[in-house]
């Protein structure tokens, strides 16, 4: 379990520091097939225009390539190690079989010499975390994560301490409660891990201090009424003016409570808190 540290205040910009504390992650080399490099485009598109605010700059960094289906990787936990790109931990696993390494999500509880496989078609199950499972083979109460999306490799459920609990089955679907408070079915012979990711104490960093977030790709937001009418809807005004209309973006569209779901999704039971 990942700890959080807090700095002696030398400083007042260390006064709130609270970050997490690494130690006990593993500090070898990143396996150079199953990594790659980004470059940094700061928020621009292909014409250079600003498209994405307050990104730019921070630290070079290299992609881990995750292994989201999973199907193909059994064998034994060598490290846990700190992704950059992401903020639950990864663990690295190796093959005997194929004799290959490959990186997945860590859960909570994982750790180095574990051996993780794939349960999928089998008749004795082997209830360990870190292991793939179909949900009509997994009891209800447990959580789970990394479940997948129909036709891609994974997609709920990715980020640190988050997991989808089991709630209900029928005959075609199993209901999950999301970590939004979500309620949505999915198939049974949907594909999901066990155990409810690592890292759940990434929410409560607290950065402290500017600098610490430029090392980390993320530049200074400027409130929209603090601006001119030529650069945002909320601009312009003598002193300080509220805009004089609802919360906008920089081209005119509500940015709070718009719900942005165009079809109505017949799978989801109970909508989001």
């Amino acid at each position: 379990m990942t700890l959080l540290t807090f700095k002696n205040p030398r400083t007042s910009s260390q006064r709130h520091v609270c970050l997490l504390d690494k130690k006990k992650l593993n500090k070898t080399k990143i396996l150079k097939n199953k990594t790659c490099f980004f470059k940094n485009k700061a928020g621009r598109n292909h014409k250079g225009q600003i498209t994405v605010y307050t990104k730019g700059g921070g630290h070079k960094k290299k992609y881990r390539i995750i292994s989201y289906e999973r199907t193909t990787v059994s064998g034994i936990v060598e490290s846990i190690e700190y992704d950059p790109y992401r903020a639950a931990n990864i663990a690295r696993i190796f093959c005997e079989v194929s004799n290959s390494h490959s990186y997945i999500l860590a859960p909570e509880g994982l750790e180095q010499g574990h051996f993780v496989n794939s349960q999928l078609g089998k008749t004795e199950l082997n209830f360990k975390i870190g292991n793939l499972f179909h949900l009509q083979d997994l009891p209800l109460g447990v959580f789970v994560h990394n479940v997948e999306f129909p036709n891609s490799n994974g997609g709920v459920a990715r980020s640190a301490g988050c997991g989808v609990q089991i709630i209900s089955k029928n005959e075609k679907y199993c209901r999950l409660r999301l970590n939004s408070g979500e309620h949505r079915l999915f198939s049974l012979t949907t594909k999901a891990t066990l155990g409810i990711l690592s890292n759940a104490a990434h929410k409560h960093v607290s950065l402290g201090k500017a600098g610490r977030a430029r090392w980390l790709n993320k530049r200074p937001s400027v409130r929209g009424v603090a601006m001119n009418p030529v650069d945002h809807p909320h601009g312009g005004g003598e002193g300080k003016t509220s805009g004089g209309r609802v919360s906008v973006t920089p081209w005119g569209k509500i940015t709070k409570g718009q719900p942005t779901r165009k079809a109505i999704n017949k799978l989801i039971i109970k909508k989001r808190n």
